[in-house]
C-alpha cells in the first residue's frame, strides 16, 4: 500500500490513534458527563457554544506564533493544553469555576491544535493518496474506539471521575510523543491571497460545523437520556459504534481517491439516514443503540469525503496554516450558530428528536458544495 510509505503521515497517524483514546473515550463523554454533573441541556449546548466562539476570537494569534516557533510546535502545545481540560471536567458541579476554566483552557488549547494539525496533514500527505491517508486514520480512530469508551465508562462507575479523567488526561499527554520525530514547518509571515484561497473551505467548515455539533453534541446528550443515563451502557453504545464504523473506514477510500462523486451521495445520503434514525430512536433504548451504531459508520463515510476536499485546496493555497485557520473560523461560526440555535429550541421545550433534525439542513449545505469540489477534483485530473 504506497499510501503507507509516508512516515511523517505514518506519525501523525500514530498521535491521533493515542489521541483518539482520548476523543473516543472521555471525550464522547463529556456533554453527557456535563448534564449529569448539573448542568441543563441548554446549558450545556451553551457550554460547548462558549467554547467555540472562544476559539473564533483568538484564533488570530495563531499565524505569528507558527511563524516564530513552527507547527508542530504547537499542535504539540495543543495537545498539552488539551490534556488539562480532563481533570477540570471531574471538578464540574453545575455552574462554576470549574467549568469557566474548561471553557478558556478548551478555547486556547483547540485554537493551538486543531488548525495547526489540519495545515500540517494537508502539508505532509499526498494529493494522489489523500482519501485512503484520511480514511486510514479514521479507521484507526474506530478500532481504538471499541475499547476506549467502555474503558471510560467502567472507570466513571469503579473509581469515580477523577481516576477516569485523570487517566485520559495523561493518554492525552502521551500522544505528544509520536510529534517529535515529524519534521517541523515554518509559517511565513505573509501569504499573498491566502485569505481569499481559504474560502471554499470556510464555507465548507461552516455547513460542517452547523451539522457536527448537532450530529454529536445534542445526540450525546439524546443518547444518554435515552439510555437512562447509565454510563456503562453509554460506553457500551459507543463500543459498538466504533466496531461498526472500523468496518466501513477504510473502505470509502478507494471511491474517493478514484472518483469521488458516488462517495459524495454515500457519505450525505448516509447522514441524513442516520439522522432520520437518531430522531426515530430518542425515546426507545434499542433503536437507539442501533442508531448509534449506524452514526459511526455514516461518519467514516462522511469525514474523508470532507476532508479530501479540504486538505487538497489547503495544499494548493499560498499559505495550508492560514488556509485552515480561516476555515477553522468558518467551523466555529456555523457551529456556535447550531449550537445556540440547539439550546434556544431545547430552553422553548423542543424535543431533541426535532432539535436533531436541524441538522439536515448542514448535510444539504455540504452535499451541493461538494458535489461541486469533486466535479473540480475529476476535471483536473485528480480522480479517474
Amino acid at each position: 500500500m504506497a499510501y503507507f510509505r509516508n512516515n511523517a503521515v505514518n506519525l501523525l497517524n500514530i498521535h491521533y490513534a493515542i489521541h483518539s483514546i482520548a476523543l473516543t473515550g472521555a471525550g464522547a463523554f463529556f456533554a453527557a458527563y456535563l448534564f449529569k454533573a448539573g448542568l441543563s441541556v441548554p446549558g450545556v449546548f451553551l457550554t460547548f457554544a462558549a467554547i467555540l466562539l472562544g476559539r473564533f476570537l483568538i484564533r488570530p494569534m495563531i499565524i505569528p506564533l507558527a511563524a516564530r516557533f513552527g507547527m508542530r510546535l504547537l499542535i504539540i502545545a495543543g495537545t498539552l493544553l488539551s490534556a488539562c481540560q480532563y481533570p477540570l471536567l471531574a471538578m464540574v458541579h453545575g455552574v462554576g469555576l470549574a467549568l469557566y476554566a474548561i471553557i478558556a483552557i478548551g478555547a486556547v488549547a483547540d485554537t493551538f491544535y486543531w488548525p495547526s494539525y489540519h495545515a500540517y496533514f494537508a502539508r505532509v500527505g499526498d494529493d494522489e493518496h489523500r482519501g485512503h491517508q484520511v480514511s486510514a486514520r479514521e479507521a484507526i480512530a474506530a478500532l481504538v474506539g471499541v475499547v476506549s469508551p467502555l474503558l471510560t465508562g467502567f472507570l466513571l462507575v469503579t473509581f469515580g471521575p477523577r481516576i477516569a479523567f485523570g487517566t485520559t488526561a495523561g493518554i492525552v499527554a502521551l500522544s505528544a510523543v509520536p510529534l517529535l520525530w515529524t519534521p517541523e514547518f515554518r509559517v511565513a509571515k505573509t501569504a499573498v491571497g491566502a485569505i481569499r484561497a481559504a474560502m471554499p473551505g470556510v464555507l465548507l467548515f461552516m455547513g460542517d460545523g452547523f451539522t457536527g455539533v448537532i450530529y454529536v453534541f445534542v445526540w450525546q446528550v439524546a443518547l444518554f437520556q435515552s439510555l437512562s443515563e447509565n454510563f456503562m451502557a453509554f460506553g457500551g453504545a459507543l463500543a459498538v459504534a466504533a466496531i461498526v464504523g472500523a468496518v466501513g473506514g477504510l473502505y470509502l477510500g478507494r471511491y474517493i481517491d478514484s472518483g469521488g462523486r458516488r462517495a459524495v451521495f454515500i457519505a450525505c445520503g448516509s447522514l441524513g439516514l442516520v439522522l432520520l434514525m437518531r430522531a426515530a430512536a430518542t425515546h426507545d433504548p434499542g433503536l437507539a443503540f442501533v442508531a448509534n451504531a449506524m452514526s459511526a459508520l455514516g461518519g467514516c463515510l462522511y469525514i474523508p469525503t470532507v476532508m479530501t476536499v479540504v486538505y487538497t485546496l489547503a495544499k494548493g493555497a499560498p499559505c495550508t496554516l492560514r488556509f485552515h485557520v480561516a476555515a477553522e473560523a468558518g467551523w466555529d461560526i456555523g457551529g456556535a450558530t447550531g449550537l445556540v440555535a440547539a439550546a434556544a429550541l431545547a430552553w422553548w421545550g423542543v424535543p431533541l428528536w426535532a432539535i436533531l433534525l436541524l441538522a439536515i439542513l448542514g448535510v444539504t449545505w455540504q452535499f451541493v458544495l461538494l458535489r461541486g469540489h469533486y466535479a473540480q477534483r475529476l476535471a483536473t485530473g485528480l480522480a479517474e
